[in-house]
């Protein structure tokens, strides 16, 4: 018996000669930000374009973890109400998301490790993110598979647990904000290349596209790993970022063995079981700029030891699938979300290296409201481009400057 499947958002609109707004890019950031237009601004002339598909890029290109626990106070308050959205906006959009709030596990392997953590647990709580400090017994209680012996290159002595954090179905997310904002009358453009932007007067009037000329007073950049090319290519602007590329992979399904989302900064290595009893890790960027989503040998030879040192179980265990994505790194390891600098109308929204994923609900909505009224929500205030040019980077990370076989 066949089914007749009805798409979920609108997929070949007329494409307007004039919009209140264009969004380049086809993501999560993207998304989320047309959706919080429609919603709660009532800006509804808006159109997406997506020279693909929308979430080809890092969108659909992720391991689907979700969490707050960050270290500074410009970053906590944004991911703890980009955590405390996912339900709410599985009951919005009327789509399972697939949160499962299982919690996060950071292993600590040294000392040093344990002083760095409990510095993040105290950031966390105070701003009432749940995070608590476990001892190696803790540990184990918790996931039972986990080596704490002294056999391990680096011997688990404790970890930084986050009970809220978790994971989302990212794939339902894209589907589930295209759903949201096409249904509220934004227009999504796929197989759409931006090409332009129109600046006349200081001021954004237009962006040329492979189907022609739009005229618009504003438009957002949130192209994720191809947004500083875009913005040089655009208007010239040069941007403190680098892109790398970023690898994940999954396992066979196996039996249940793991209820948290783990990870290993000594290792670098990450790993949570999805819903299909897969063991999807991921580790750390490639160490030299890249733009492309080859995937190597290398990786696929890393990933197996450092699962197999903190769980031995998983030895013999078959890889299944090997994926690469484009992370966007800045020297701060924070985003870039600016606007009406240096010219009136162009908003930024990039720079989220492998972050972006367990922002974008809110950071969609501050930046729907920026561009809405043209004032720049507090809570980004921080996150401003010329705090590289004042040298005022944030404290997330003491990162490269530039990337490179150097580092």
């Amino acid at each position: 018996m066949r089914h007749r499947f009805e798409p979920l958002w609108e997929t070949r609109p007329p494409l307007k000669s004039s919009y209140d707004a264009v969004l380049v890019g086809g993501g999560l950031h993207s998304l989320a930000t047309a959706y919080y237009l429609a919603r709660d601004h009532g800006m509804t002339d808006v159109a997406v374009l997506e020279k693909r598909f929308v979430g080809f890029g890092g969108s659909g290109r992720n391991t689907a973890i979700v969490r707050a626990n960050q270290r500074t106070q410009e970053n906590l308050p944004l991911y703890k109400e980009a955590l405390e959205l996912w339900p709410v906006l599985t009951r919005e959009l009327d789509y399972n998301l697939m949160f499962y709030n299982c919690g996060n596990l950071n292993l600590c392997h040294s000392e040093a490790a344990i002083t760095a953590a409990r510095m993040n647990v105290a950031s966390a709580q105070l701003y009432g993110i749940e995070s608590e400090l476990l001892d190696a017994q803790q540990v184990k209680e918790r996931v039972p598979a986990l080596d704490v012996s002294d056999r391990p290159r680096y011997p688990i002595l404790g970890a930084m647990y986050h009970p809220p954090g978790g994971i989302v179905r990212h794939d339902a997310v894209v589907w589930g904000l295209a759903k949201g904002a096409s249904a509220r009358g934004v227009h999504i453009h796929q197989e759409t290349e931006v090409t332009g932007i129109g600046v006349q007067d200081g001021k954004v009037d237009s962006v040329e596209t492979s189907r022609g000329r739009i005229a618009t007073p504003r438009v957002l950049l949130a192209a994720g790993g191809y947004s500083a090319g875009l913005a040089y290519h655009f208007l010239g602007l040069r941007l403190p970022i680098s892109v790398l590329t970023i690898q994940a992979m999954v396992t066979q399904p196996l039996k249940p063995l793991l209820d948290h989302v783990v990870s290993s900064g000594a290792y670098h290595v990450y790993c949570n079981q999805t819903l299909k009893g897969e063991i999807a890790t991921g580790a750390h960027m490639d160490p030299w700029p890249n733009t492309t989503n080859q995937t190597t040998a290398h990786y696929l030879k890393h990933q197996a030891e450092a699962l197999t040192e903190i769980l031995p179980c998983l030895q013999g265990v078959k890889l299944m699938r090997h994926w690469a994505g484009l992370a966007d790194m800045t020297p701060d390891m924070a985003p870039i979300v600016d606007g009406n600098d240096p010219v009136e109308g162009f908003y930024l929204n990039c720079g989220w290296g492998y972050f972006g994923f367990k922002s974008c609900s809110a950071t969609g909505k501050h930046m729907a409201r920026f561009m809405a009224s043209g004032e720049r929500p507090e809570i980004l205030k921080a996150l401003h481009l010329r705090r590289y040019e004042e040298h005022r980077l944030l404290g997330e990370t003491a990162g490269a400057i530039r990337y490179g076989p150097w580092n």
